[in-house]
């Protein structure tokens, strides 16, 4: 859309954003500290952990 329309994304933001926010349907802020946080994603298991653990076994 930008190459077409550069302001749309500007004026959805000034515009759009609030009224979502007032309604409750856009968060304020976000819970967690990075994007799998805030996507509910799992941590995957540290590879490297394991196999240094199995190592000094």
């Amino acid at each position: 859309m930008a190459p077409i329309m550069p302001g749309g994304l500007k004026d959805f933001i000034e515009l759009v954003v609030p009224e979502l926010r007032r309604r409750g349907l856009f968060r304020q802020e976000y819970e967690g500290r990075t994007l799998r946080d805030n996507l509910g994603l799992k941590r995957p298991a540290n590879r490297f952990s394991r196999s240094a653990a199995a190592a000094a076994e």
